[in-house]
């Protein structure tokens, strides 16, 4: 391990962009395919590596729902839900926005309190015995059409089952074909219901859809936002509104969004001034996690550990966290790289 990579693993951090059952561990994946073995997922971890390699982003949506379709009760979602918090704990993250897609759960037949309920017994348990916050993301499948629309917006702005938990609201799944307009009104219902707009936008399709992110759905974050670095006048919004990019590198790389690492165009949101931060998306499956999503931003932007802590900071300020809560991890970040930098 270098320098930079140890002093990577224990610096204090936040994710915003990262989903919930793409979260789950070969280990946990394995655990849930022998659970319910009429899956073709495969129940030996080893073998997920080769099930985790995708051809385009199209075979990697279509793996993705095949690992979706093991959560099926209420003790999967708890499972998987403690044991993200788990390994974010070990990395470190003190605080993360978890992407959670509803009405994948609820149309397999989980009951919709029973969801809720699971969800946050895990989000309190993480807390108390792993010292991590979790919120929610409920997002809308748009490979799902209007029905998960209805669906997702219904749960959450329904004063009966919104979780404690949940501060947002997104829209993820294939863009081609899946225009972003047609969404507006389940956004409005959200934005109106105090919830906060991050659909994802750009990462396989190009900036017009970002901007449609933007006047349609009324974002506040853009999720990958990928294709932005190829409009100016985009870049320039995003800089000087404040409105942060979530960036995955490894993930565009795995979905073939981007060709290679030496593409991507993270330096160019930067140069920009865009607030650029750095997340894993669905970590496992494109065999990675978020110390490592930093060790890349930091070869691609030639950072030293200043310039990461830097990093650090722009996932507080870019998230839903409250007030108190982000002076005390930028705070708890900044007493680190200091100690860091004081070593004899």
């Amino acid at each position: 391990m270098t320098e930079l990579q140890a002093f990577i693993a224990g610096l204090p951090k936040a994710e915003l962009h990262v989903h919930h059952v793409g979260s789950a561990s070969p280990r946990v994946v394995a655990e849930l395919a022998a659970r319910h073995p009429d899956s073709k997922v495969p129940t030996d971890p080893e073998a997920l590596a080769d099930y985790f390699t995708f051809t385009d982003f199209a075979h990697f949506i279509e793996v993705y729902l095949s690992v979706v379709d093991l959560v099926r009760t209420p003790e999967d979602v708890r499972l998987l839900t403690f044991e993200i918090a788990r390994e974010l704990a070990r990395q470190n993250v003190r605080y993360a926005e978890l992407t959670v897609t509803p009405f994948s759960s609820t149309r397999r037949g989980i009951d919709e309190k029973e969801f809720m309920v699971a969800l946050e017994d895990a989000r309190t348990a993480a807390e108390r015995e792993l010292g991590v916050l979790l919120r929610w993301c409920f997002d809308i499948p748009g490979e799902a059409g209007l029905e998960s629309a209805e669906e997702t917006t219904r749960l959450a702005v329904s004063d009966k089952l919104r979780p404690e938990g949940l501060v947002s609201f997104g829209l993820a799944g294939p863009e081609i074909g899946v225009g972003r307009p047609q969404f507006k009104p389940y956004f409005d219902r959200a934005v109106a219901a105090g919830l906060h707009s991050v659909p994802h936008a750009g990462e396989t399709t190009g900036p017009a859809t970002v901007w449609d992110a933007l006047v349609d759905l009324r974002a506040e974050r853009i999720g990958h936002g990928t294709s932005a670095a190829g409009d100016p006048a985009l870049l320039a919004h995003l800089a000087e509104r404040r409105i942060p990019l979530e960036v995955c590198p490894t993930s565009n790389i795995a979905t073939r969004a981007v060709a290679t690492l030496e593409e991507h165009p993270i330096r160019a949101m930067v140069e920009a001034g865009v607030l650029v931060t750095v997340n894993s998306d669905d970590p496992p499956m494109f065999g990675t996690d978020l110390n490592t999503e930093y060790a890349v931003a930091a070869r691609l932007l030639g950072l030293d550990e200043r310039g990461v802590a830097a990093l650090a900071r722009n996932a507080v300020e870019a998230s839903f966290l409250d007030p108190a809560g982000k002076r005390m991890l930028s705070a708890e970040i900044d007493a680190y790289t200091e100690t860091w930098a004081g070593r004899s």
